[in-house]
């Protein structure tokens, strides 16, 4: 089951990395060049990790939760730099696509996490 609550809050610290990486692409054309693809993937996987780490419910919920996680907070900040004209419309499926796989993949890294914290811990 998906924590609407944790997985908000994954959503906002994403939401707000992209945006951040947008606005400040769009100033200096260096990042659009060198941080846009890596950068966003990371993003996604972070907010992700954040959402199955915070939540530790299972592997399935924690990919899928970082699936949803990902390619929203992606889609908002593609369509932020495509609003900008940074980018042309051709971006979004393409690159939600690509962030919705690394958000899933960073859910899976984060319940691996929250298992190895919960080894841990048990005494």
């Amino acid at each position: 089951m998906i924590e609407p609550r944790i997985l908000l809050r994954a959503l906002i610290v994403g939401t707000l990395l992209q945006l951040l990486m947008v606005v400040l692409g769009h100033f200096v054309p260096w990042v659009i060049v060198h941080v846009f693809e890596f950068g966003g993937m990371m993003i996604s996987a972070t907010a992700g990790y954040l959402y199955a780490m915070d939540s530790a419910k299972g592997y399935f919920p924690g990919a899928t939760a970082g699936a949803i996680v990902g390619g929203a907070c992606a889609f908002l900040g593609i369509a932020l730099s495509v609003a900008l004209g940074d980018l042309a419309s051709r971006v979004i499926p393409v690159g939600t696509a690509v962030c919705v796989l690394t958000g899933a993949v960073g859910g899976l890294f984060g319940q691996m996490a929250a298992n190895w914290r919960a080894f841990e811990n048990r005494r």
